[in-house]
């Protein structure tokens, strides 16, 4: 079937990336299959994240589609392009009927992009992954491709204004060897070996990402860990309970 909104919409996200000078550094793209289906998992730290993982897929000529909340779907301008390029809505109260599609869709083929820890890290670090993509995975017989990203909290995140006026910003993009999925093992520990490979690509993303904080104004989208500012994921638990 003719990509007629997928395309264009890649066409026009390397236009702006091309006019804000983004240094996308993407490594590993190869461990993408050039066919069938797989599930690619990777961290979310911005609401662009869906943008740059389908970016690491497009040298195996492949297009992702993503698992997304439902409102994202029911609005004005992002939902027509997100049915165009048919990515798959997830109404978290009736989860089954988004599992069912991506399931189908897996088994069509398709690449299928999901974000395990369902919302964004405001630490900036991984949050415990549920099980789902495991568990797609092995019901379609397909593999798992872990991916991570760095550098794109620093354009839009949660807690923080978007900033599309910063030029020259680097991105840093990591996809790891495919896992396997075998259906006689435990969701679960699937998805911990699955965990365990995006939290090493992560480090090895923030190892390779060219810049640090300029400032102690600039260091907000660094982890605490790491000597930044972001609050720490005990500190973002004790906000969200409170």
């Amino acid at each position: 079937m003719a990509e007629l909104v997928y395309r264009p919409v890649i066409g026009a996200a390397k236009t702006l990336f091309k006019a804000w000078d983004l240094k996308i550094d993407c490594k590993g793209s190869e461990n993408i299959p050039r066919s069938g289906g797989a599930v690619l998992v990777s961290n979310h730290i911005s609401y662009l994240d869906f943008i740059f993982d389908g970016l690491a897929a497009l040298p195996q000529k492949r297009l992702v589609r993503f698992m997304a909340k439902e409102s994202v779907f029911r609005h004005k301008i992002s939902g027509p392009l997100m049915r165009g390029m048919k990515h798959i809505p997830v109404d978290r109260k009736q989860g089954e009927t988004a599992y069912a599609h991506a399931l189908d869709s897996l088994r069509s083929g398709e690449i299928i992009g999901v974000f395990p820890e369902a919302t964004i890290s405001q630490s900036f670090t991984l949050k415990t992954f549920k099980s789902g993509a495991a568990r797609l995975a092995q019901e379609a017989g397909v593999p798992i491709i872990p991916m991570a990203l760095w550098g794109t909290q620093r354009l839009w995140t949660k807690g923080h204004p978007r900033n599309f006026r910063r030029s020259h910003l680097p991105i840093t993009i990591r996809v790891g060897e495919p896992v396997e999925a075998p259906k006689d093992q435990y969701a679960g520990a699937i998805t911990r070996r699955v965990r365990e490979r995006c939290q090493e690509l992560l480090e090895a993303a923030q190892r390779a990402y060219p810049v640090r904080p300029k400032g102690p104004d600039d260091t907000w989208w660094m982890p605490a860990h790491l000597g930044g500012t972001a609050p720490t994921p005990a500190e973002v638990k004790a906000a969200e309970a409170g």
